[in-house]
């Protein structure tokens, strides 16, 4: 499904979200707080669109993915970019290879979200850092109400005009209505050696920042 929205991946993002994916990678590098000589680990990277952002840190940052179609789209736009395919269940990585991790409105579509935090943890140094920007529940009624009648009847009709593969976006909607709410990704997260679990609302609760430290000893 992702090698087929691949091309116009990045460009349908920003008018589906009326440019706020812009302020959403932002948010999320200033969440990762990195440093020169940092190495992170950018999981669900797709085009790299998120890897280059992460970049501008001045920390080295692999991007990894595991749509082809993605990895070849953000090699062609962003050729200096370190993307790497691979799996979010079995990462191509010793243990406690990154001093971060991040994931970025990548981890809904993993069908194993338990497997793919525990993954996370294990590559990450103990001590290490995770952020995950990815959508969640608005917290005021009223908002909840106008966003979800968006996704379920504008989004998809936007994307019919804008995408590649619109139906690729009827999914999208779908498994962000079905994805758990704050409390819910956060209890996850602490089952799958992450400590110090918190979450900050961005534009009033349709995309959250979760953040945590990779526990010292496994459970």
């Amino acid at each position: 499904m992702f090698d087929g929205v691949a091309e116009r991946y990045d460009r349908t993002n920003t008018i589906l979200s009326f440019g706020l994916d812009r302020r959403w990678r932002r948010a999320t590098r200033a969440a990762l707080a990195l440093r020169p000589g940092d190495v992170v680990l950018d999981l669900g990277a797709g085009t790299g669109v998120s890897t280059e952002e992460l970049a501008q840190s001045g920390a080295t940052v692999v991007g990894l993915d595991i749509s082809q179609g993605m990895l070849r789209a953000g090699k062609r736009a962003r050729p200096t970019t370190t993307l790497l395919a691979g799996d979010a269940l079995a990462l191509p990585f010793a243990d406690a290879s990154f001093d971060a991790v991040t994931i970025s409105f990548g981890l809904r579509n993993i069908h194993d979200t338990a497997g793919a935090l525990t993954e996370m943890a294990r590559v990450t140094r103990p001590g290490g850092r995770v952020v995950i920007c990815e959508f969640s529940h608005p917290t005021n009624p009223t908002i909840r109400h106008a966003y979800l009648a968006y996704l379920m009847s504008a989004l998809p009709s936007v994307a019919r005009a804008v995408a590649s593969n619109p139906d690729a976006y009827v999914y999208l909607a779908e498994s962000i209505r079905a994805w758990p709410d704050q409390g819910g990704l956060a209890r996850r997260m602490m089952a799958s050696n992450w400590t110090n679990v918190a979450w900050r609302n961005l534009s009033g609760g349709i995309v959250a920042l979760h953040r945590g430290v990779r526990a010292d000893v496994a459970h």
